[in-house]
């Protein structure tokens, strides 16, 4: 069985990859599907952010990376995907998460939501924290993949270190 994990992904960080990881472990094939990342402001492009994840997931040959304008439920129903992976890293998170996969459900009767708590050490991190981290010169190194640390410091030199 197929499946879309949706996200923004700006960046991918490592609570990313484990729920893609996990993920693997149930679907045949997991597509990272960038989708528009609503009032967010994004840092790196979406042409960027597709790159960089397929550097991350070279090895994983079961594993797309895809981006997205319309609706995530129009992107699985055209291409016969059946289930979302939604990940949910506090508990707070599901009320919104549940209504989005309720509003999915309706869209795309056929689409399941599987949702994954992020493991207990990744749990805090998350891409708007990782940005904000590094922008005062915190060390995000234990919190992303190598390529994502590497694109950061192109992107945005740490104001703190100048590094």
């Amino acid at each position: 069985m197929k499946a879309i994990y949706p996200g923004s992904f700006d960046p991918f960080t490592n609570g990313h990859l484990d729920i893609l990881e996990r993920s693997l472990k149930l679907f045949s094939e997991v597509t990272i599907l960038i989708a528009g990342s609503g009032k967010k402001t994004a840092l790196l492009s979406v042409e960027e952010r597709v790159e960089l994840i397929r550097e991350i997931v070279k090895d994983k040959p079961n594993v797309k990376v895809d981006s997205t304008q319309g609706l995530i439920m129009e992107y699985a129903h055209n291409r016969k995907i059946n289930a979302v992976i939604r990940g949910l890293r506090t508990p707070s998170d599901f009320e919104y998460e549940y209504m989005m996969a309720t509003m999915n459900k309706n869209i795309h009767p056929e689409c399941e939501t599987v949702f994954m708590m992020t493991s207990q050490g990744l749990y805090f991190v998350s891409s708007t924290m990782i940005k904000e981290l590094y922008s005062y010169g915190g060390d995000i190194s234990p919190y992303v993949p190598e390529p994502a640390l590497k694109k950061l410091k192109e992107k945005l030199p740490n104001p703190v270190r100048g590094k």
